[in-house]
């Protein structure tokens, strides 16, 4: 059985446009559980998505628990053997009180490809599988959340881009979730049900497409 980490935020935790992180779609509908659902008894997925997680920012009022750099090593070591890491992180680094372009939101996230490497948490102490994926746009209209998201729409359209460019200079896995899903209406920055599901099933398909061997 091959083993996939899915380390992400409120969009990997599945909580539901417009409520709060206690709100959340079931752990089938949400999309590592469509994901696993959809690769079948030959693999074990392993949701770990936290509302509010950065790349690598502590957050001042949040807390600095939001801060995915710090939790990613323990988490990798807890959850050891394993054959692939996908990362779906960035929405939250856009926040007003980080005042981050979406380059350095890239390069945040390859800290985390580069800690990954280093730890090996893969078969044999290997370096596994990492894919990049790109959170959809936020919409333009937020809603209350507009001025804790102030200029972030328009970065979040950035972030496919600079996450692709981070993944091929680091020789990782990309996927674009933009290409795939966009964010509810009620609240211009979570994915819906439907989303998960589609989301889920084309990431399915990504991690089928990396072409695995028969055997570890």
């Amino acid at each position: 059985m091959r083993s996939v980490l899915c380390y992400g935020d409120s969009n990997t935790h599945g909580q539901i446009p417009g409520g709060t992180p206690l709100e959340r779609y079931g752990p089938a509908e949400r999309w590592p559980g469509v994901m696993a659902r959809e690769l079948g008894p030959g693999w074990h997925v392993i949701e770990e998505g936290l509302s509010g997680r950065t790349t690598v920012r502590d957050d001042p009022i949040e807390g600095a628990h939001k801060n995915g750099r710090t939790y990613l090593r323990p988490c990798l070591q807890s959850h050891a053997v394993l054959d692939l890491v996908i990362i779906m992180l960035g929405t939250n680094d856009l926040k007003a009180r980080f005042n981050q372009p979406a380059s350095e939101v890239a390069m945040a996230m390859g800290c985390l490809v580069y800690d990954i490497k280093e730890l090996k948490p893969g078969p044999g102490g290997s370096v596994p599988e990492i894919m990049i994926v790109s959170p959809p746009p936020m919409l333009d209209d937020i809603k209350e959340w507009r001025s804790i998201f102030a200029s972030a729409p328009e970065k979040s359209r950035q972030l496919a881009l600079e996450f692709e460019i981070i993944a091929d200079s680091l020789e990782v896995h990309f996927f674009d979730a933009g290409s795939v899903v966009t964010c509810d209406p009620l609240d211009g920055f979570h994915i819906n049900g439907r989303a998960h599901a589609l989301l889920g099933s084309a990431l399915a398909r990504e991690v089928e497409a990396i072409g695995w061997p028969d055997e570890k």
